[in-house]
């Protein structure tokens, strides 16, 4: 059975905001897991309802180890989001995908520590699968929607997520090169994830803004050339919004990513521990329902 449609935006680095949304207006959202990185801005786009949330913040005040993942989805999934896209920026680790180029990602390798990977935990264990950590059915549309605006883009790719804030040196640059990743950033884990236990359908958007350290011939990556790429992916990111949402649409058909926690949950109902249910009632509220 259909329902509406709430395409919700994660907007990485250089992309704090949508730009006009109609019948715009901001929601201050309060989540369980503490704030999110700032409020939800809320509107319509070619006819479909958006959610967009910068996820460093006005300002970009928070740096990638800092981003309060598990609030950022918790508030998405409150306010309504049917469907999550994260847009990020990120380095390259391939000769053939070049800076200015987007990357629609099909896989990771999370080489993240220290940050709150699950909202599961003592009390209410949960196992979701990672085998395939996005929504093949978005991820194609948002490649196809690459494709009418006229973006240069690479349909599939495999994204290493590192801690940050600093950038990698050139031996691991290279050895992820010689493991055969194509893309390098610092955010997009543990947020897909935590989308797949929200039961939200994800995909990203990778934005390449450099060729990462491993290139001899040239400067080690720094800021400045970043943002200058940045500032061109940025709009082009803010155009491809409505191309997405009209090939979307304002309804959506049920999709497998719905029921995730039908086969993840293994804690017995009367071993559950009733503080860590209540801090889920956005995220696994439809399976504590009995629905």
């Amino acid at each position: 059975m259909s329902c509406k449609r709430v395409i919700g935006v994660i907007g990485g680095s250089g992309l704090y905001a949508l730009g006009a949304l109609s019948g715009e207006r901001q929601i201050d959202m309060k989540t369980p897991w503490g704030a999110p990185s700032g409020p939800l801005v809320c509107g319509k786009v070619a006819g479909v309802d958006i959610v967009f949330l910068s996820r460093h913040g006005a300002g970009h005040r928070l740096p990638p180890g800092d981003v309060n993942y598990r609030a950022n989805v918790d508030a998405l999934k409150r306010a309504g989001v049917t469907d999550l896209i994260s847009i990020s920026a990120c380095g390259s680790l391939r000769e053939d995908f070049r800076p200015g180029e987007f990357v629609v990602v099909d896989q990771y390798a999370d080489r993240t520590s220290g940050r709150a990977s699950s909202f599961f935990g003592p009390g209410f264990v949960a196992h979701v699968s990672m085998a395939d950590p996005v929504c093949p059915a978005l991820a194609s549309t948002l490649a196809d929607a690459c494709r009418d605006i006229g973006v240069p883009s690479h349909p599939r790719g495999t994204y290493i997520c590192i801690n940050g804030p600093q950038f990698s040196s050139r031996a691991e640059s290279n050895c992820y090169r010689a493991a055969g990743f194509d893309v390098i950033g610092m955010t997009n884990m543990p947020e897909a994830k935590l989308a797949r236990e929200a039961e939200l359908p994800y995909a990203s958007l990778a934005m390449i803004t450099d060729y990462d350290c491993w290139r001899r011939d040239e400067k080690p990556v720094e800021v400045a050339d970043v943002l200058a790429v940045m500032r061109s992916n940025t709009e082009r990111a803010r155009a491809l919004i409505p191309a997405l949402a009209a090939r979307l649409g304002p309804e959506r058909a049920p999709s497998p990513i719905d029921r995730t926690l039908d086969f993840a949950v293994v804690t017995a109902p009367e071993a559950r521990d009733t503080a860590l249910m209540a801090k889920l009632d956005a995220v696994a509220g439809r399976i504590l329902k009995g629905r």
